[in-house]
């Protein structure tokens, strides 16, 4: 017997209707278990609220992001950069170090006077926070580390500490199509602590 000629009027919103129900579930589904990106390139670290001995200060020298830093589209240029800069720094290579920040860094610090506020220094537990996009041109990088110099070398904020954890934001705009770290004096207020 044939099927009277209501019923098919409504078995084609009844079918659009299922399976919109059945695209739309298997999309969620997709998205709810889909594998998060992996960051190969990027050493993930989380900060740590356990201090490392005296001896054994200032840690590491290898830059480390958080997996927020690390979620960043820049992430590997900015460790790239940040490892540089710091190598420039525990090795106290004035000329890569010029190669790591902008030119008014440059013009306001000597090679003579660079090298005699770094005689000392050895920086490690590099740890970027942040990474936040100001504009196409500017990033603020927060970065958190341990630096060891000779008590008279210590920063003025902690006169005769021979270890300091810092944690402060960096300037990092492209200069020439190259991210550079660019002058901190004036932009922000870093935190230092004794070790």
């Amino acid at each position: 017997m044939p099927a009277p000629p209501n019923a098919h009027r409504w078995l084609l919103p009844v079918l659009v209707v299922v399976v919109s129900l059945m695209v739309g579930g298997g999309l969620l589904a997709r998205e709810l278990y889909r594998l998060p990106d992996q960051q190969p390139d990027a050493i993930l670290a989380l900060p740590t609220s356990t201090a490392r001995p005296p001896d054994q200060q200032p840690g590491p020298g290898t830059v480390e992001l958080t997996p927020d830093a690390a979620a960043h589209p820049q992430h590997d240029a900015i460790s790239q950069l940040l490892q540089t800069y710091f190598d420039s720094i525990n090795n106290r290579d004035y000329d890569q170090w010029k190669t790591t920040v902008t030119r008014a860094r440059i013009q306001a610090k000597s090679r003579a006077e660079w090298l005699k506020d770094y005689q000392s220094v050895k920086d490690g537990s590099i740890l970027v926070y942040r990474i936040d996009t100001i504009t196409a041109q500017d990033l603020r990088v927060l970065v958190g580390f341990t630096s060891v110099q000779d008590a008279a070398s210590a920063p003025a904020e902690l006169p005769g500490a021979a270890c300091v954890q810092w944690k402060l934001s960096l300037p990092v705009t492209i200069e020439q199509g190259h991210w550079r770290v660019d002058s901190v004096a004036g932009y922000t207020t870093p935190e230092v602590a004794r070790c």
